[in-house]
């Protein structure tokens, strides 16, 4: 196992792996968060069954945090060898010849959305340990929806929110197509891949922006 790490190719399959597993996570987010603009009631239920849930709370929660951590420590590490292994630029080298602006750029788009899961953990995951670990408040499964559209009431912090969504639309197009071909489907399936990839690179960023501003325009 140590072994797979020290190459370079275990490194970007434990990095597509690590992505893929959050990618699920994601799209498991986003289900649930797209109930809020369909069904107040729905989403207080799910909201309150995901966190009070042993299972999710005290496994898969830890094991998202582990996973998100990993994926960007992983990602920085493959970026500083990359560019350890080139130390000279090429004079003639040009990037926008050469790659599309979005895999040039990973490690960007990457600092963003990472700064954005900071913003959303103090949004959301702190007031979350607060209410219930440290206040001792009782459990209120009605509370939900109005703190997620409290949340969003403030016009800076949604345009910061769209603009992360707008990062990780860029991460998630060239991210999920790297992470497939680096498991071994750059073959006759690769062309399918890459537009499944782009078309949910941009859907699902696009519906986290649609929820925020939804929320925003009609209760404010």
């Amino acid at each position: 196992m140590k072994n797979i790490f020290k190459s370079s190719i275990g490194r970007k399959i434990a990095m597509a792996l690590s992505g893929i597993f959050l990618i699920v996570f994601l799209t498991q987010h986003f289900l649930i968060n797209i109930t809020s603009v369909f069904s107040e009631d729905i989403f207080n239920m799910l909201s309150h069954f995901m966190g009070n849930n042993p299972l999710v709370q005290f496994v898969l929660q830890p094991v998202l945090i582990a996973g998100v951590l990993f994926h960007f420590v992983m990602g920085f590490i493959l970026e500083w060898q990359n560019r350890k292994a080139r130390p000279v630029t090429y004079a003639m080298y040009k990037g926008s010849k050469n790659s599309m602006f979005v895999s040039r750029n990973m490690i960007i788009s990457g600092i963003v959305i990472l700064s954005f899961l900071v913003l959303h953990f103090y949004d959301f995951w702190v007031p979350e340990m607060d209410y219930k670990y440290i206040q001792s408040l009782p459990e209120d499964p009605n509370r939900y929806y109005e703190e997620l559209i409290h949340k969003f009431e403030n016009p800076v912090r949604v345009g910061l929110y769209c603009l992360s969504f707008i990062f990780l639309a860029l991460h998630l197009v060239h991210g999920l197509s790297s992470s497939t071909q680096s498991l071994g489907t750059n073959n006759k399936y690769a062309t399918t891949i890459e537009k499944i990839s782009f078309a949910f690179g941009i859907a699902i960023p696009l519906g986290f922006c649609f929820i925020a501003l939804y929320h925003f325009f009609i209760h404010f």
